[in-house]
């Protein structure tokens, strides 16, 4: 069963963990990863508020703007799949990683492994610290989160689960981050707690 194999959660409690801020680093990326509707915009929000200078890079901009920005009969029914946006991606993130020296933190989902090898594995390459984390919860709990957000299940990114879910059972995409019955403000603690054991 597709959906309930996923189920690969790396679980970190900490029970001595009792400060509010990392301080991050220079050269510092943590990419949040996860399906729709895994909270990864509101993760990344909240660790932006806890991390000393840091900044959020969001690499949907640009696959909007080359959607709308080409001819009809050149789109690609997911942006990820222009090799522009990968280089993109990729080339923003070199720059900022080489001009600022704070966190960047993003929340992206990334399924194919190709194209994380692409990005990640390119940067990784080149001696860049990225800390990738793929947050995860029960399809239930993933669905629900969708309509909440006026997503029902017939809605572009409830249809993609399926796909996700079993992308993101490659271990390329490890850390994996339990968000089933966290707040963002739990989830965010227990990234920094992983943040710091990196360090």
């Amino acid at each position: 069963m597709i959906i309930q194999r996923w189920f690969f959660v790396l679980t970190f409690f900490c029970t001595d963990y009792n400060w509010d801020i990392y301080r991050g680093g220079a050269g510092v990326i943590i990419w949040l990863n996860g399906t729709f509707g895994s909270g990864k915009t509101q993760t990344a929000e909240e660790l932006h508020r806890r991390i000393t200078h840091s900044y959020v890079f969001d690499p949907e901009n640009a696959g909007f703007y080359i959607r709308d920005n080409i001819p009809p009969e050149m789109k690609a029914e997911d942006f990820q799949n222009h090799p522009l946006w990968r280089e993109f991606t990729y080339s923003m993130l070199k720059y900022i990683d080489s001009e600022y020296d704070g966190t960047i933190i993003v929340p992206m989902t990334l399924v194919n492994s190709e194209y994380f090898k692409e990005i990640v594995g390119r940067l990784r390459s080149e001696g860049r610290r990225i800390c990738h984390f793929t947050l995860s919860a029960s399809p239930e709990t993933l669905y629900s989160r969708l309509e909440s957000r006026g997503e029902g299940r017939d809605s572009w990114a409830s249809l993609q689960m399926e796909r996700c879910l079993r992308g993101l059972e490659d271990k390329v995409f490890g850390d994996y981050v339990d968000t089933e019955h966290k707040s963002v403000p739990e989830v965010a603690e227990m990234i920094l707690a992983l943040l710091e054991n990196k360090d």
